[in-house]
């Protein structure tokens, strides 16, 4: 294939550049979802008021009847930043697929990658779509927790980076992995029950936006009620650990989890009580970000797939051969 020629005449990367893609992949996709909070508690959402176009007739922002030229720019810098998530995407594809030039064994490496400019098109249809709803509150939930797996995503990219391709061994036992499994989908829902507190709170976007018609109160006590089961599960998982005299490294990975859940707990809490500031609303977004790429993190090190075989190149008569 014309590409695959291509590819192969790029320089092999380092553990040090497939360590850095990786680490790359992994904030691109977690920052682009703390931008778009941003433009959400600015009140910019509608900044450009049309997809793809900023206004009808310019890519670009341009004055604009009714339309606040900060705004504009706002949402339009949120719009460019998706070129860089792109950039950074390609990039991830390409590192894996020279990878995969010098060692054939590696397509779930591959795979993962491909995940990555497959998930920014996702987004950018579901952004597309959310415009035109007008920020409706359910598309603009939709849209953040679309981002979600594509940070779980480019968690395992970069673990996969650093692994070999056997099979899955377990580090932990049969229930410890149900429980982990069981970690994540609350996480998910912990995740999804946020999105309708700000469906519900201040901050919407756009002042003629609707907003989901149930109590902030109540939709705030399920949100905290989810978080305190996916601390009890992580605290059963715990045992788990102890039971079967788990690794160092695996024990560092749990008390990270701890350590960002317990803080985007306080924050939350300080985030209510002080009546949700527009910039505590953007650090909750990120610290939502941290928890999933800590849960991933704790997921992927709960396993070994034997060691890496490809952060060196192959040796010359193989690749040729």
């Amino acid at each position: 294939m014309p590409f695959t020629s291509l590819v192969a005449r790029l320089p092999f990367p380092s553990a040090a550049v497939q360590r850095a893609v990786g680490i790359a992949a992994v904030l691109a996709q977690a920052l682009i979802g703390v931008t778009g909070s941003i433009v959400r508690v600015t009140g910019s959402g509608l900044g450009c008021p049309t997809w793809p176009q900023c206004v009808a007739g310019s890519l670009v922002p341009v004055n604009h009847p009714g339309i606040h030229a900060l705004n504009q720019w706002i949402e339009f810098g949120n719009r460019m930043l998706t070129g860089v998530v792109i950039a950074v995407a390609a990039v991830a594809v390409i590192t894996a697929w020279r990878v995969q030039i010098d060692h054939p064994s590696r397509t779930r490496l591959v795979k993962l990658a491909w995940t990555m400019p497959g998930g920014v098109v996702l987004q950018a249809v579901v952004g597309g779509m959310t415009v035109l709803a007008k920020l409706e509150w359910w598309t603009v939930a939709i849209h953040f927790l679309a981002t979600t797996p594509l940070v779980w995503l480019a968690v395992l990219l970069l673990r996969a980076f650093r692994e070999g391709d056997e099979p899955g061994r377990s580090l932990v036992p049969a229930a410890g992995r149900g429980i982990l499994v069981a970690l994540a989908v609350v996480m998910w829902l912990v995740l999804a029950a946020g999105t309708t507190v700000t469906g519900a709170g201040p901050h919407s976007g756009d002042i003629n936006t609707h907003r989901l018609a149930v109590s902030v109160e109540t939709l705030a006590q399920v949100h905290g009620g989810l978080l305190v089961l996916y601390m009890l599960l992580l605290a059963v998982f715990g045992l788990q650990l102890l039971r079967v005299g788990a690794p160092k490294g695996l024990w560092q990975r749990y008390t990270c989890v701890w350590v960002v859940a317990l803080a985007q707990g306080g924050l939350g809490s300080l985030q209510y009580a002080l009546g949700v500031p527009e910039a505590m609303v953007s650090f909750h977004v990120l610290g939502a970000m941290a928890v999933i790429i800590a849960t991933a993190t704790l997921w992927t090190g709960s396993r070994d797939r034997g060691p890496a075989v490809s952060l060196k190149a192959a040796p010359r008569e193989l690749t040729a051969a």
